[in-house]
């Protein structure tokens, strides 16, 4: 790192913020729904014509653009050395159900804001910039989270590609859809050696820096995850004939279960645990319940008490199925360990943000991000931007025009700090 570009101010007056909300409204409309919330999944209609949009605004910032194997869009910028290692800046462009604007999109654009303003202003970095736009970070489609991002990392396993929707679609028969070879998957990963390192802004999806009133602040690290479904086996039977006491009703069990969740995860300050989806089978009104299926998630930001809590909640829920006549099953979906920003991006990051009349402001992320996968890749670093009332995953998330441009301007610093 050289230090930044002697004209910094002239490629700061070209960041410009109202073409940030305005590609971040046209990618609100690639939704499936008409609704408030954006529902925006991998490999559909709506994720292509998001990604058309992007590959389009990438090349009028001056970038090549290429789609690699596994649905990723990715704009290049070249510096004045091709063959040195390159900076990667990026996020993702899926959603969950109805979901806000700015989750993922706000990084992609603001990646892309901070290479217009380099080309706009006739200034080639030493080291090349690209930024990636990653296809499923969410997992909400086939509940295997950070696709994209596994891929570039030559981490996705041959049984990521027979996870299936709610259709039943797999995952290979979706990217055939769009016109990708799932046997080609693997062609996605990248070589250590080719990057620099990993820089992701994203919305803090939190209220810390709300409270503090600071529009950006540095990631230290990310939870580490577990992600789990779950199948309650009871005995359906007649509403009005079976006694209560004489019943295996799946749901009470389960309902139950969710209750002791809650207590252990109440046992663990660094730690939280969510029941996010339930399904109720058969699900008629006048049928006790005789199957129920659902999802775990568990967070910490350190793995032993993250793995000590599992353990705990699988032996209480085994109790309770016991107890009940009912058999209970977990089945892992996806584990993350925590993982730890790059102390050289950190120390960027913070010097940044004391530039920008700033505090530097130290963050642990609860959410996961595709920053997580990267890690095994490539150094990381990530900023966050401060987001109405800590609030996402929900159509009233919102981000100010000032502190979008705040969050370009940090990022567009700490860039050419790597670049030059």
């Amino acid at each position: 790192m050289k230090g930044v570009y002697p004209n910094r101010e002239a490629i700061h007056q070209n960041l410009d913020v109202d073409r940030m909300v305005e590609r971040i409204e046209a990618l609100a409309k690639c939704s499936a729904t008409t609704s408030p919330g954006v529902t925006r999944l991998s490999f559909t209609r709506e994720s292509e014509s998001a990604n058309k949009l992007v590959s389009q605004w990438m090349r009028e910032a001056g970038m090549r653009v290429r789609r690699d194997e596994a649905g990723n869009i990715i704009g290049r910028y070249e510096g004045k050395q091709p063959d040195a290692p390159a900076l990667l800046i990026g996020s993702h462009l899926d959603t969950v159900i109805d979901a806000g604007k700015y989750d993922g999109i706000l990084g992609v654009i603001s990646g892309l804001e901070v290479v217009q303003a380099l080309y706009e202003s006739g200034v080639r970095p030493e080291h090349s910039i690209e930024v990636i736009a990653f296809c499923d970070e969410e997992g909400t489609r086939f509940h295997t989270t950070l696709l994209g991002s596994r891929a570039i990392c030559g981490k996705l396993q041959e049984e990521d590609l027979e996870a299936k929707d709610e259709n039943g679609i797999t995952l290979a028969s979706a990217m055939k859809k769009v016109g990708l070879d799932p046997r080609r998957i693997h062609l996605a990963s990248r070589l250590p050696e080719s990057l620099l390192g990993y820089l992701e802004l994203h919305i803090e999806q939190g209220p810390v820096l709300e409270k503090m009133d600071q529009a950006c602040g540095a990631v230290t690290g990310i939870a580490g995850q577990s992600r789990f479904t779950f199948r309650v086996q009871g005995l359906a039977g007649h509403a009005g004939t079976v006694p209560i006491s004489m019943r295996k009703d799946a749901l009470v069990g389960t309902a139950e279960m969710i209750q002791a969740v809650e207590n252990v995860a109440l046992q663990y300050p660094s730690l939280v645990a969510t029941v996010g989806q339930l399904s109720v089978h058969p699900g008629a009104s006048n049928v006790i319940p005789g199957m129920v299926e659902g999802t775990l998630d568990i967070r910490s930001i350190d793995d032993g008490i993250r793995l000590e809590a599992l353990d705990l909640i699988v032996k209480k829920c085994q109790q309770i199925a016991d107890r009940r006549g009912l058999t209970s099953m977990f089945t892992k979906i996806m584990e993350s360990p925590a993982v730890a920003s790059s102390d050289r991006f950190i120390q960027t990051i913070e010097s940044v943000l004391k530039d920008h009349g700033m505090k530097p402001v130290q963050l642990v992320s609860g959410a996961g991000h595709d920053a997580m996968a990267v890690a095994s890749l490539t150094d990381m670093g990530m900023v966050f931007v401060r987001c109405k009332g800590g609030l996402s995953h929900h159509p009233d998330e919102a981000v100010t025009p000032k502190d979008m441009k705040a969050g370009a301007a940090v990022l567009l610093d700490v860039t050419l700090r790597f670049v030059s």
